[in-house]
């Protein structure tokens, strides 16, 4: 009887587990703080918990800053329409998102301009955030 029981606790920590790891986008990200970056892609991370890609921005001295823009989950991505290979380093795209409350080069992207034009969502709809 105790190993089920013990069983039973793993099984439900294991499903929660991810739920305690999410976090609400206003907890790390600003509304007020709106942002549009144009850059070129320098890496591309397509993990979860989120897909993750940097973004060579010059900035107004012609100095190129590397923003982490944070989108949602590989599978929230794909449910989107993304795949895995529509972002490719060095490509210039633009994002709609928010700046981060702490980092100073943070992001969330809500929206991606890819190179032949197209928009598309990034955003976590689960996250508490913004949709556009």
């Amino acid at each position: 009887m105790r190993t089920f029981r013990t069983v039973a606790v793993l099984a439900v920590l294991a499903i929660a587990g991810p739920a305690w790891a999410h976090h609400p986008f206003d907890s790390e990200f600003d509304t007020n703080a709106p942002v549009k970056l144009s850059g070129k892609v320098t890496k591309i991370y397509w993990s979860d918990p989120h897909v993750v890609f940097q973004l060579g921005v010059a900035d107004a001295g012609g100095q190129v800053r590397q923003w982490n823009c944070e989108a949602a989950s590989p599978s929230a991505m794909e449910k989107k329409g993304w795949q895995k290979d529509m972002l490719k380093e060095g490509e210039q795209i633009t994002i709609q998102g928010y700046r981060a409350k702490s980092e100073p080069f943070v992001a969330a992207a809500r929206m991606v301009t890819l190179p032949d034009g197209k928009s598309i969502s990034s955003a976590d709809d689960e996250d508490g955030g913004p949709k556009n």
